[in-house]
């Protein structure tokens, strides 16, 4: 199975994930993405210095994944590319910040290393606490509770489309490389002669595609926004959710470690 095929069948899984019925699944999506939301701005505001403090707000990742059934093991391998760029933003830090604040012995810490550190255990969290949302919530769902927060109707319409359709483009590009494979046997991947040609001839092929699906949308009664609605409407365990979890955090964050 090509890498292609691969990224197909994850998103795939990723809808069934985000389908299959569970406790945190069932919670009403806006309740879940204020969780969120906020749990990021919190991890967002710690100081470059607040290692300590940060690593506690863990805790919601933590429980939130042992009450969602959520394979840690899956995010570190979806998500692995992205875990390691977001690990790598600070690791110029320590040239600049040389100054000790800590001294185990012989081995100094300096201000680079915890600072580092602690870019590295935002973008970690964020990371995280964002792919919890996306595993645990369809993506109609998603947009719903934006919608719910007024975000723009053209920004959520991009998302929703996006989504939807990054399968189909997925699947051209698949069969565009597998007609060049037929055409060069035994070369492993794109010539880079060809690399102009392929991006242009897929680019005319998205356009295309791209005016099948809007005719299809205006034939429907397409009128510039899709008129999302939730399953449910909340209910007093998803106002609980959102409440306890929001002053749990809030706590956290106020209390120094």
């Amino acid at each position: 199975m090509s890498r292609i095929s691969d990224a197909i069948s994850e998103l795939h899984k990723l809808d069934m994930e985000a389908g299959k019925r569970g406790w945190l699944q069932g919670i009403h999506p806006l309740s879940k993405l204020l969780v969120t939301l906020f749990f990021l701005v919190l991890v967002v505001s710690y100081g470059k210095y607040e290692l300590s403090g940060l690593l506690v707000m863990g805790i919601y990742l933590i429980i939130t994944f042992v009450l969602g059934d959520i394979s840690v093991k899956l995010l570190l391998k979806r998500m692995k590319i992205v875990l390691g760029l977001v690990c790598l933003m600070g690791i110029a830090n320590p040239l600049f910040d040389r100054e000790a604040v800590l001294t185990l012995g012989s081995f100094a810490i300096t201000g680079g290393m915890v600072s580092a550190a602690t870019l590295a255990v935002k973008g970690v969290f964020a990371v995280s606490a964002s792919y919890l949302l996306i595993v645990t919530t369809s993506v109609e769902d998603i947009c719903y509770a934006l919608r719910a927060l007024r975000v723009p109707k053209i920004f959520v319409t991009v998302l929703l489309l996006v989504y939807r359709y990054i399968i189909v483009f997925l699947k051209e590009v698949e069969r565009m490389t597998d007609a060049y494979a037929l055409r060069a046997p035994g070369q492993k991947g794109l010539n880079q002669k060809v690399w102009g040609t392929f991006a242009g001839q897929l680019l005319l092929r998205s356009m295309d595609r791209a005016q099948t699906v809007y005719d299809s949308m205006m034939m429907r009664g397409y009128n510039g926004e899709f008129y999302l609605r939730c399953k449910r409407s909340a209910e007093r365990g998803d106002y609980l959710y959102a409440a306890g979890w929001s002053a749990a955090l809030l706590l956290i964050r106020i209390i120094h470690f």
